[in-house]
């Protein structure tokens, strides 16, 4: 099946492909991480990022499924994106300041975390705008 494709030609009308990509990457270091946190680093904040990483891993799957069937399309891909964009930052920094102990980039945790958010709450609004148009 096809991509789906914005009727008006945007931006996101060629990237829901990134969506299956983004989140088979992001699953695989979310089970990654969660061997780390339980086989080499004693984190409780890293244990929490792959767990985080890989749910949302999933969901972004289960969006662009949507996607793919919604005359919606675009607006399931932006949400799907943000949903992935915003669990790769929030678990991306906790792992980067678990390995490194470098905290100067603490503040990208809260902005991947309200993102995530966000994020669900555009499932929302994206699931009631669809129903009936799917």
């Amino acid at each position: 099946m096809p991509a789906p494709r914005d009727e008006k030609g945007g931006a996101l009308s060629g990237a829901p492909f990134l969506i299956p990509v983004w989140a088979g990457l992001a699953g695989a270091a979310g089970v990654g991480l969660s061997a780390v946190a339980a086989h080499k680093v004693d984190s409780s904040a890293l244990a929490t990022a792959a767990t985080i990483l890989t749910i949302h891993a999933v969901a972004a799957v289960a969006i662009y499924s949507l996607a793919l069937r919604s005359a919606r399309s675009g607006l399931w891909s932006a949400v799907g994106l943000l949903m992935l964009f915003s669990a790769t930052l929030f678990s991306g920094e906790i792992a980067f300041h678990t390995f490194t102990d470098i905290a100067s980039l603490q503040f990208l945790a809260p902005i991947g975390g309200s993102g995530m958010i966000l994020s669900w709450l555009l499932v929302a609004v994206a699931g009631f705008v669809s129903r009936g148009r799917n």
